[in-house]
Parts: C-alpha cells; structure tokens; sequence
C-alpha cells in the first residue's frame, strides 16, 4: 500500500519555504539553499534531543530526519546547553544581514556548521567564511561536515581574542554583553554585526550593527536570547544597563570610549563600548 506521508524531499523543501518567507528575503537563492543543506547532516546520527524549555529535552521517536524540519532546538551537547539553534530566528537573521556573493563572513559560534554551510553558499562566487567555534568537539564536528563546502576554514579559537579577517558580515551565535571592539574593527565599510545582546538576565534582543560613514549604526531587531560567549558575556562589567526590554529598544547608535566619553543618551556603558539612544549623524 502505498503511504500518503510526504517525501523527506517535500517536508525538506516546505521547511525551505518557510523560512524564506520568515528571513522576508528577496533574495531567490534563500529558499534553494535551505532546500538543498540537509539539517540531519550536522547533527550526528539519531534520535535527537530536541528542547523543550529550561534545558529540558525531548527524545524524537525515531531517527526519522523529518522530526528536525520544524523550528525546533536540536542539543549538540545538551549537558553544555549547546543547541542548533532556532531555524526561525537564524532565518530572519540572515534576511537581516543579507550575505552578497563575494562578500567576506566570520561566524562566531558556529557549533557544527548548519548556518556556517547556509552562509557560506550565499557568499558564493567569490566569498568565504571564517568559522570560529572554542569548543574542540564542536569545532572537530564542523570541520568534518563543512568539507564539501570548499569556501569555509573553521578555527577552534576564541574569537574575542583573535584578530578577525576583514569581514562585510560577522554573524555572532553566542550571547554577548558587550562586542569586543577588534569586532568592530574588522567591519568593512558597509558591515553588518549581528548579535544577541544580553546586557541583564532579564533582557535578550538581537541588535543589527552597521559600519556606516560616521560610525556605527543599531538597529534593535527580534528577542533571542543564547548561551553566553565566553570572554564577551559575564567577564564584562558594566557601569550602566538598561532597566528595561523599551529603554533597550530604543538604543540607536554603538560608540567606543576610547573615541567618545558616555553622555546622556547612553543606554548601556562598558569599559571599551558604550550604547546610545542617539541615532548617527549623516
């Protein structure tokens, strides 16, 4: 009897639509990409733990790869609280940040390499990506699933402490209290840094940074709220946070100390960087 159940190919290519429509990209190679970079082949073999809420997990049924088609967390190492993160929010991300053809990527935690593969073929022809990921495991993982992917070198390094390539996009998957200022050196003009800002256990929102003429532009996006990055997270002390998820919304500029001394329209203030409700002059 034949089954009435979708192919893995039709699930694969429904998952590839929705998150093209969710990234609100109007780039056509979106939907293609997230069609053809199988999500299993990053994972390690099944069942899969798939997160429930407060580190908790739940076992998929089987080793069916359909089970890893929703927008759904998928643990690397649920111990660590280290997932494959959230398809929807890494899709609108990646609209946010609209990787070009040519153009030059760091991806900061890149775990085993799912949205490391997904960035590296928008960059192509012509791009690269630079992987960071500190955990030797994971990094190991990566290498060996990003090999067909001859665009990609991964660096089991910290990247709050390496000095990054020129990037046109450095894609940050860990969270961030405050970015390390070689960061923001190494945008190009016209980069885009995209992170998941926590500056309190209350408060976690991705901010779109961008390197424009007269410094550095923010534009507060969805929440999201990730694992800290080791050495940009809980080691940096702030004299000022936020007190609320509105007062951090309204942060429009990124400024470094060492260039302009904190004022009254600081948001959020750090040794090396400070945050503005100011938006850039132009």
């Amino acid at each position: 009897m034949k089954s009435n159940r979708a192919s893995l190919e039709e699930i694969r290519g429904f998952f590839a639509k929705r998150m093209a429509a969710v990234s609100k990209s109007r780039d056509p190679r979106l939907e293609r990409i997230f069609e053809l970079v199988p999500r299993e082949a990053f994972l390690g073999p099944g069942p899969w733990q798939v997160w429930v809420r407060d580190r908790n997990y739940l076992e998929t049924p089987s080793a069916d790869p359909v089970y890893l088609y929703e927008n759904s967390l998928v643990a690397l190492d649920g111990a660590k609280g280290i997932n494959n993160g959230e398809p929807f929010l890494h899709a609108a991300w990646i609209g946010a940040v609209s990787p070009q053809r040519g153009e030059m990527i760091t991806h900061i935690g890149a775990g085993t390499g799912y949205y490391t593969a997904i960035l590296s073929l928008l960059a192509l022809p012509g791009g690269r990506v630079t992987a960071f990921e500190l955990d030797a495991q994971l990094a190991e993982r990566a290498r060996h699933n990003l090999r067909p992917f001859e665009s990609v070198e991964v660096v089991n390094a910290d990247a709050t402490r390496a000095s990054l390539t020129a990037s046109d996009i450095v894609y940050v998957s860990a969270g961030v209290s405050a970015p390390p200022v070689g960061w923001l050196k190494a945008l190009k003009p016209g980069g885009r840094l995209i992170f998941p800002w926590r500056p309190s256990e209350e408060i976690g929102l991705t901010l779109l940074v961008r390197a424009e003429a007269t410094g550095f532009s923010v534009e507060p996006l969805a929440p999201s709220w990730f694992i800290p990055c080791i050495g940009a997270s809980r080691e940096i002390v702030a004299s000022w946070v936020p007190k609320t998820p509105a007062e951090a919304r309204s942060i429009r500029s990124l400024r470094t100390t060492a260039t302009t001394p904190p004022d009254e329209t600081a948001i959020a203030v750090y040794p090396e960087v400070w945050f503005s409700s100011q938006p850039l002059e132009r």
